[in-house]
């Protein structure tokens, strides 16, 4: 279940289910059901629900009358207007047949379980008054918090917290995540997160087409490389990778070292004469060759086996930066351009975006991180005013017609065609100087071996964080490439190689 839906998208989910027959009491019905078999395997006997006014409160409701059948105390304690509730949730109130207390901080106390059905995952303004009291008082409440959907106060689709949020122990959300679940700082908010089938069938995906998915093998290991028994180091690709000066050639190498461990059969630092030395001493199975700026590297790139660049990694910001991009992007190589590569562009981000449009190539990938992102972007008025990552990483992507994977803990990889991927396996090690310049050199080895941008880049992201998490404490960025065959171990015997 990769398919993350936004708000708008999960409410078409459920109008296209109550179009094909199934009530829509049903499915409030199943929801909460969902909710109590939750709420009742933390084993706690004194429950308090609070319940809003909406559908999220109508399946808290629906939970509030399971619980009691199973034998818990449970109290209601109900946020608004009781007589203003409609449809499907007045009839869950009306079912309800024990007390509704009116909404205060002090009404969650002599509980061991909180169930949150206060607001529902569409929340789009701040939380404010009792509301906002309420939430406060579940997060000091200090016992396990059951969200029903999505933690009251964050934003379905963007993962905002919207002023205050509650910070669950677990969530139970329906037919498929939202991308506010996925999406930082929504995801800190959720804990444990359950999908719980209430009925909607999966044929409805078919005609939302949700373009958005958590990242996971499922999403691009149908085009991951697989060897041939035939096959010859010429076979899986030619990756190069640009270095800079003498000070900062560390960076190239890691690159390097991690398209070699991604399958690559070949890899070259194609570096300075002044730093030829100081690759060549730090190379062993990485091939190094003398290349000084643009004409030159036009030149090396003329070979059409070399099918698979990086630039940026150490590599200095300026003049000659653009000039070796724009000499790549001229090429016919794939090409993925970070850091230094993409700051140089930050005063014209124009002419980046033309050449990209010019070339006849194979695919292009950016890897900002979130400065980078900005500089290279913050001129574009509808992408830096966005308040949703995955919504301005689709802008830009679109923009300048790559795959753009903006970095961070909740990594996004967007495609021009809107596609896009949220990754959720980072862990918190990864915040070390050179991790990048792996995910770098990663990405583009997988390119090399013929995989398109933006199932690479997807791939890369996901192989990247499992790397990290196989190392654990202590990680530093030389120690990622070298645990990609752990990983690889760990996949489908058909594309562990």
């Amino acid at each position: 279940m990769i398919e993350l839906l936004t708000t708008s998208e999960m409410a078409e989910a459920d109008r296209l289910a109550i179009a094909g027959g199934i009530a829509s009491l049903e499915l409030m019905e199943n929801a909460g059901h969902a909710v109590a078999d939750a709420a009742g395997r933390l084993q706690s006997r004194r429950v308090v629900v609070v319940a809003g006014p909406g559908n999220n409160g109508g399946d808290g409701f629906v939970a509030a009358r399971y619980l009691a059948e199973r034998g818990a105390a449970v109290r209601v304690s109900f946020v608004g207007d009781r007589k203003r509730l409609k449809g499907d949730a007045a009839l869950a109130a009306q079912r309800w047949t024990g007390a509704v207390e009116e909404a205060s901080p002090a009404s969650l106390r002599d509980s061991d379980l909180i169930v949150d059905a206060l607001f529902g995952a569409g929340l789009d303004r701040d939380v404010d008054g009792l509301p906002r009291a309420m939430i406060d008082a579940m997060n000091a409440s200090s016992v396990p918090i059951v969200a029903v959907d999505l933690p009251s106060g964050v934003n379905g689709t963007t993962g905002n917290v919207m002023g205050v949020a509650v910070a669950a122990t677990h969530t139970v959300t329906f037919f498929r995540r939202k991308t506010g679940h996925i999406l930082l700082p929504g995801r800190l908010h959720c804990g444990v997160i359950e999908v719980a089938d209430i009925g909607i069938p999966e044929s409805v995906l078919g005609k939302i087409k949700p373009a958005t998915f958590a990242d996971a093998p499922a999403l691009w290991q149908a085009a991951f490389p697989r060897l041939d028994p035939r096959g010859h180091k010429y076979s899986r690709g030619h990756e190069v990778v640009v270095s800079g000066g003498m000070p900062t050639t560390g960076a190239a190498r890691l690159a390097a070292r991690a398209a070699l461990r991604a399958g690559a059969g070949l890899v070259t630092i194609a570096t300075p004469r002044d730093a030829l030395g100081v690759n060549a001493a730090g190379s062993m199975a990485v091939m190094v060759r003398p290349v000084d700026g643009p004409s030159e590297l036009a030149e090396f790139l003329a070979d059409k086996r070399r099918n698979s660049i990086v630039l940026g990694p150490g590599g200095g910001v300026g003049p000659l930066m653009r000039e070796q991009v724009q000499a790549a992007l001229a090429s016919e190589a794939a090409v993925l351009l970070d850091a230094d590569a993409l700051t140089s562009f930050a005063d014209e981000p124009t002419a980046l975006v033309s050449a990209i449009g010019k070339r006849a190539g194979r695919g292009v990938v950016l890897t900002p991180h979130e400065g980078e992102f900005s500089r290279l972007f913050n001129k574009i008025s509808h992408v830096s005013k966005s308040n949703s990552k995955l919504e301005k990483v689709r802008l830009a992507a679109g923009i300048v017609g790559a795959v753009v994977v903006l970095k961070g803990p909740d990594t996004v990889i967007a495609c021009p065609d809107r596609r896009a991927a949220i990754a959720n396996n980072s862990p918190p090690t990864l915040a070390t100087a050179g991790s990048g310049d792996v995910l770098a050199g990663l990405i583009a080895g997988l390119m090399a071996q013929g995989m398109p941008p933006f199932e690479a880049a997807s791939a890369g992201v996901w192989l990247h964080g499992e790397a990290a998490s196989e190392f654990g404490p202590g990680l530093i960025a030389e120690d990622l490439p070298d645990m990609l065959p752990r990983v690889y171990r760990r996949l489908p015997a058909d594309l562990s190689g």
